[in-house]
């Protein structure tokens, strides 16, 4: 009678009892159970490929949106502010910096800045290219706001004519925000720096 191995299920036991069975058992196949340390590998790169891509492509996109946002909260927010001075009877100016801009009221020949409300003082979501023509003519934006406001909205309903141009300094794509006297703000997309 052949000899049981406690390793040998109950149909290899069942064989073995068959004379024809060899008594010493030949090599066994290996059962794969796992993954190499060579497929982990790859994919692991492959993963780490595809999640550089994604992040520079949305980080790129996302300046572009945000400058876009910018832009449409400014023309939002001159809109506004016209609408204030012809109900309070009162001019509202906008100063406009690298950093932000902020709008301030006319108090006789003074310049009151506005701290709360919608029309507070604000800094823009990213560090944007600020170019600003006044009446056809290019105005100075600097580092720090200017005394008086570059812009005014009237008590009177008009506006100071103005383009206002915000561009990130590695991209091609200018937003453009145009106001006419009449008080209408448009914002639009410049797909390149040709002016």
């Amino acid at each position: 009678m052949a000899r049981r191995y406690s390793w040998m299920t109950p149909a290899e036991d069942a064989a073995a009892l068959d004379p024809r069975w060899p008594l010493v058992p030949g090599p066994w196949p290996l059962l794969s159970t796992g993954f190499s340390l060579i497929e982990i590998l790859v994919v692991t790169v492959i993963l780490a490929v595809v999640a550089a891509t994604v992040t520079l492509a949305v980080a790129g996109a996302g300046g572009e949106r945000q400058l876009a946002r910018d832009a449409d909260r400014i023309a939002a927010l001159v809109g506004y502010a016209c609408e204030q001075a012809e109900l309070s009877g009162r001019d509202i100016g906008l100063s406009l910096s690298r950093s932000g801009y902020r709008f301030s009221r006319s108090e006789h020949a003074d310049w009151l800045l506005l701290r709360e409300g919608e029309l507070r003082p604000r800094k823009w979501s990213i560090a944007p290219v600020v170019t600003l023509a006044r009446d056809g003519n290019r105005v100075g934006v600097g580092e720090e706001f200017p005394d008086k406001p570059q812009l005014a909205c009237f008590s009177s309903g008009e506006l100071t004519a103005f383009r206002l141009e915000l561009a990130l300094p590695d991209t091609a794509a200018v937003f453009r925000v145009e106001a006419a006297p009449n008080g209408e703000v448009v914002t639009s997309s410049v797909e390149s720096r040709g002016r």
